[in-house]
């Protein structure tokens, strides 16, 4: 069982940058491959970034590509999101999710078992 908690999320102006954290209980953190997923108002939820177990592999999506970085801490059981250059079209609820599969990353939210409670990140123009 893993708990995640997210945090960092707020109002930034267009162009600018914040760094969202999740961070996770439980002693098996460490062996879960962990995403980021957002969702904007009456829109899906969508993938935009994960990383391995080990943070050896990661996968951004194409709209976030360049701007947004996934990272991890599993010392700290935490896994971080850096957001550079940051867009009105960023605008959503940021979640953080892990998964206890191995294997490639895959970007269904159906295959995380766990998720975070979200946190907002706006963006103004």
């Amino acid at each position: 069982q893993v708990q995640l908690v997210e945090s960092g999320g707020g109002l930034v102006q267009a162009g600018g940058s914040l760094r969202l954290s999740c961070a996770a209980s439980g002693r098996t953190f460490s062996s879960y491959h962990m995403a980021w997923f957002r969702q904007a108002p009456g829109k899906e939820r969508e993938f935009v970034a994960g990383i391995t177990w080990g943070g050896r592999n990661t996968k951004h999506a194409d709209s976030v590509k360049g701007r947004f970085t996934i990272s991890r801490d599993n010392a700290k059981n935490t896994v971080y999101l850096q957001m550079n250059s940051l867009k009105p079209e960023d605008t959503a609820v940021y979640y953080c999710a892990a998964t206890p599969r191995g294997g490639l990353l895959t970007i269904t939210t159906g295959a995380y078992d766990y998720w975070g409670q979200g946190t907002q990140v706006t963006v103004s123009s």
